[in-house]
């Protein structure tokens, strides 16, 4: 029970502590007088994943591969299955063609990738199958060239202002919340990581299931809240946006980063998580050409959400 406690005060570490560094990082750039499109680009797009980032580093250092690979499967499912799902029920999403026919498919794409480079066994009839350190330059390769092209798009995007910190503040204030931000991230992963592993002892289950749906869920409340918001105010770019985008980072950059830390063991079992991840990719794909053309509609929503729960249900039986 203890340790049930200590991992939801985890949880609430880490998204404090992101929102802490966020206003610091922003307030920074803005003293700095860097201009609202990178801020929204580079500081806030990071923000949104740092709870996974935060999870992944510390499970990578500790060994606890299953729950590193989880936590990213389960928050790509449960960004588009869920979150898309919910705010989809509060307001009908219309996508723009750019999201549609380049972001949509390069998120795709990133889930395809890591099913052939986790795939050693069945491809190479290697003895494991891992992502390796080189997989991992590969992937932040990737993900250099998605920053490159979010630039040349981002001015499109309405909104992104919405999202930024305003504040003024002097450099004591800055400085502050930087470091208070990085100790909650760093103190709230660790926290996460062994209560993750910890419970999944106790009940005598698979870290993978604690990653896919506990630790998944918990780190995927930044990018819940953003979408929801945007959706309730009908921002419908920001809010798939905010979806496409996290899923594309944490495969090519959160990934890329853990492997490097250290390779990452894959267990043939979370093939069905990423053909899960690939399956939601290709629904959201296709809904976009069913009913109103480049649009979410409700009923869609409602489906993901239902597919997500059957989802969970088959996790929790097997």
């Amino acid at each position: 029970m203890w340790h049930c406690v200590l991992m939801i005060g985890g949880f609430i570490l880490i998204i404090k502590g992101a929102t802490l560094l966020v206003d610091g990082a922003s307030a920074l750039a803005k003293k700095l007088s860097v201009s609202d499109l990178v801020i929204g680009l580079t500081v806030v797009a990071f923000g949104t994943s740092l709870p996974e980032l935060s999870v992944n580093v510390f499970a990578s250092i500790k060994g606890s591969a299953s729950i590193a690979v989880g936590n990213i499967l389960g928050s790509n499912i449960a960004n588009i299955l869920l979150i898309l799902g919910i705010s989809g029920i509060i307001y009908p999403l219309v996508v723009t063609k750019g999201t549609v026919w380049k972001e949509i498919p390069l998120s795709l794409l990133a889930a395809i990738m890591l099913g052939v480079m986790a795939n050693d066994k069945l491809i190479d009839n290697a003895e494991i199958s891992a992502l390796t350190r080189i997989d991992g330059l590969i992937l932040l390769s990737f993900f250099v060239i998605f920053i490159y092209y979010s630039f040349s798009v981002a001015k499109r995007i309405e909104g992104i202002e919405d999202v930024l910190f305003r504040k003024e503040l002097n450099t004591r204030k800055i400085i502050a919340l930087i470091v208070f931000g990085l100790a909650a991230l760093i103190l709230g992963g660790k926290l996460v990581v062994d209560g993750a592993v910890y419970i999944a002892n106790a009940l005598g289950i698979s870290q993978s299931t604690i990653g896919l749906t506990i630790v998944a869920i918990g780190t995927s409340l930044p990018e819940l809240a953003t979408s929801a918001v945007a959706a309730y105010k009908r921002n419908s770019e920001i809010a798939i946006g905010n979806v496409v985008g996290s899923n594309i980072f944490n495969i090519f950059f959160i990934l890329g980063i853990s492997s490097l830390i250290r390779p990452l063991p894959f267990q043939s079992r979370n093939n069905l998580d990423i053909g899960v991840v690939v399956l939601a990719s290709i629904l959201l794909f296709v809904f976009m050409f069913t009913g109103k053309r480049h649009k979410l509609d409700r009923w869609e929503a409602s489906f993901f959400l239902a597919i997500y729960a059957g989802y969970l249900c088959f996790l929790i039986l097997t």
